[in-house]
């Protein structure tokens, strides 16, 4: 009997450590959830993930209209892309292609395609022409052309100015899949008519056709003057959320938060020959924001 009885002792013994054994697999295997917090770390660590913005691109191509042109801010009515907030070479101005490249690099390594006078419609050739380039990072200012029409029954409506920044976005990243986009916003046109409207110079540059929908009968404060320029006004915010939303969508576009369209120009900042558009010290702001918004460690 005690011979029987140790028999099964050992038996037993033997299918206790093997249950137990099956048991211990099963907490970490077959089911189970896998290892979390401390026990995962203690296993193969996780690759590092890849940053998707580049505060440091070798290349900078320009897209959008007569502010990044330098429209009147080196003579009157006539472009001074020397001066641009984007690609120009002037020191007073220290671009956003000087500030990333430095001054050699800026000269070869930087183009400009803006147009004055260019709507958003136009922003989806220029594009065509600036991914010919290859530059690692596009920066675009645009739409203060549409709500700069001849009255405001003819700007741009909020709907096309959607689809024709998603087109020039599409056209970009059909050729250019990872290219980094900088996105200006409109600025507040009805700051520049009321910084501007002190300046008889300025004024009558501006019966010239400088900006109708918010400029004409410069001094008039009627309520339907007030009315156009409110409706102006309206329409450039509803533009600027266009532009934060799409770019929202890309991870490797930033808008400026509407930090040129919060900007304070003041006549400093404001050409001496129109009054609207930016002077040498305004492209040169214009460029700040540029540079703070690409180099900042977040959007």
């Amino acid at each position: 009997m005690r011979k029987r009885s140790g028999r099964a002792t050992a038996v037993l013994a033997v299918l206790v450590t093997a249950v137990l054994s099956v048991a211990g697999c099963d907490a970490t295997g077959g089911d189970s959830p896998a290892p979390r917090g401390t026990e995962a770390k203690q296993g193969k660590p996780s690759p590092r993930p890849t940053p998707t913005w580049d505060r440091s691109p070798s290349s900078v191509a320009a897209v959008g209209d007569s502010i990044t042109r330098g429209f009147d801010a080196c003579s009157v009515l006539s472009d001074c892309p020397e001066a641009s907030w984007a690609t120009g070479s002037r020191e007073d101005v220290d671009s956003l292609a000087v500030r990333l490249l430095g001054r050699t690099q800026a000269a070869e390594r930087s183009w400009n395609y803006a147009r004055t006078g260019a709507l958003m419609a136009d922003v989806a050739g220029q594009m065509a022409q600036a991914v010919t380039r290859k530059p690692q990072l596009v920066a675009v200012m645009a739409g203060a052309n549409d709500a700069c029409r001849a009255t405001t029954s003819a700007m741009t409506s909020v709907a096309d100015f959607r689809t024709q920044f998603e087109d020039a976005m599409s056209t970009l990243r059909t050729a250019l899949p990872k290219a980094q986009v900088y996105v200006a916003s409109v600025p507040d046109l009805k700051r520049l008519w009321s910084e501007g409207r002190s300046n008889p110079m300025g004024k009558a540059v501006w019966k010239l056709g400088i900006c109708p929908s918010m400029l004409d009968d410069a001094d008039a404060l009627d309520a339907a003057a007030t009315l156009r320029r409110d409706t102006v006004q309206d329409r450039v915010e509803a533009y600027n959320e266009v532009l934060e939303e799409v770019c929202e969508k890309d991870r490797y576009c930033r808008f400026d938060g509407g930090a040129v369209y919060e900007y304070r120009f003041g006549t400093e900042q404001l050409s001496r020959w129109d009054w609207f558009h930016p002077s040498v010290n305004g492209q040169a702001r214009l460029a700040e924001i540029a540079y703070r918004t690409v180099t900042a460690k977040k959007a």
